[in-house]
């Protein structure tokens, strides 16, 4: 019997991002010595205390529902952290616990996009928020930036991008590609737009905020013109090395929370209670367990670029934060043979082939003359990740 399947998936593409990764596990299973730069998942054990708090949680019996929008001591936290890191002012009844800052994007979605309605998007971004958008029958405008300009989006690209349909802008700082970080004064010029369009809605993905190399970062959330109509989402999963606890959060005015949260009971109906006992260890622990990480990171990073700049055909932006590099690959020979579209792909499975390194092409992020690296793995394997590289590309 035939399945009639409805348009909205249809409507939407797999992600990249696990296709590549399928890839080299699929490789990896044969046999072969994979290095795998995919996923944006920190190779650190989640920190000890975190691990206590959920193994105290289970024999605590913490193992049945919650509140839809989270157990009260760890909506305080979040409240609590965004005051004392951000210089934020928001009530519990403004926060919402999901499972994953992603859980948490798309229900800010779904909660404020209708048919027709168009969301910004600064170009490289993250595979989901296209589709995100899409699922709520909204329009994507996909805006390209450009790593001359540090990534970043500009004012007068914004304020020729808003139309009478433009519902919202989506920010992402730290960025996931290409680890671009916007200081108060850029996102100041951002602003000065938006406040020309009070109808715009600013969603600020913050979800790599800790891992921020330039110290320049700053939440939109902070400017007072912004009060009500920026919502900023977070998480636990980058900084704390708890991707498997599937935990994030979103604050917002407390009629859009309410509405996110309604959604949500009618979805997953709550975030895991074990999940939250853990977040709310990791909110309240020691900041170096977050500092060495960033550090190891930041040695990375100078790994990676040093090594990426040295290689002919190739143009590298020094990331600020978050754990990825986003060189440049249209100088490479094989990326300028390759079918337009199709480049950054081909310069991918070039390198997953002959390199058996996989990395994800820049098509999956609205830039096809880029690839991503992941750096969230070991110097060592980095190293050679790196060799390989070098070898094929020459």
């Amino acid at each position: 019997m035939p399945i009639s399947l409805a348009d909205r998936v249809n409507s939407i593409s797999p992600s990249q991002t696990i296709a590549m990764n399928e890839g080299a596990r699929r490789l990896a299973s044969e046999g072969k010595d994979v290095i795998d730069l995919t996923l944006g998942e920190p190779d650190f054990p989640t920190p000890e205390p975190i691990l206590e708090a959920a193994i105290k949680a289970l024999r605590e019996g913490h193992t049945r529902y919650t509140s839809v929008a989270g157990i009260p001591e760890l909506r305080e936290a979040i409240c609590a952290k965004l005051r004392r890191e951000n210089g934020l002012e928001y009530s519990p009844e403004a926060i919402v616990v999901s499972c994953g800052a992603k859980q948490s994007l798309s229900l800010l979605i779904q909660a404020l996009v209708g048919p027709g309605d168009e969301v910004v998007i600064p170009a490289p971004c993250w595979v989901s928020y296209v589709d995100m958008v899409k699922l709520a029958e909204g329009r994507p405008v996909v805006l390209p930036t450009l790593a001359e300009k540090g990534y970043r989006l500009q004012a007068e690209a914004l304020e020729a991008a808003i139309g009478p349909r433009t519902k919202a802008l989506i920010l992402c700082s730290p960025s996931n590609p290409t680890g671009a970080v916007y200081s108060r004064e850029e996102l100041a010029a951002l602003v000065e737009v938006l406040d020309r369009h009070p109808q715009v809605f600013l969603i600020s993905d913050e979800v790599y905020e800790r891992i921020d190399f330039s110290g320049q970062g700053a939440s939109p959330a902070s400017f007072p013109s912004l009060a009500g109509r920026c919502a900023v989402v977070n998480g636990v999963s980058k900084a704390y090395a708890m991707t498997g606890f599937r935990l994030g959060y979103l604050a917002a005015d407390p009629r859009l929370a309410s509405a996110c949260a309604k959604l949500q009971g009618q979805s997953t109906t709550c975030a895991a209670g074990v999940s939250q006992r853990a977040a709310l260890a990791a909110l309240g622990s020691d900041p170096r367990l977050v500092a060495d990480m960033v550090a190891a990171y930041a040695r990375r990073r100078d790994l990676v670029v040093s090594r990426l700049e040295a290689l002919p055909g190739l143009r590298v932006f020094r990331p600020e934060g978050a754990f990825y590099a986003f060189p440049e690959v249209r100088g490479l020979a094989a990326w300028k043979a390759a079918p337009e579209g199709r480049r950054s792909a081909a310069i991918s499975s070039l390198l997953l082939e002959k390199a058996l390194v996989a990395t994800v092409p820049g098509s999956a992020f609205g830039d096809d003359s880029g690839l991503r690296l992941s750096f969230a793995t070991s110097e060592a394997r980095l190293e050679a990740a790196l060799d390989r590289i070098s070898r094929v590309l020459a």
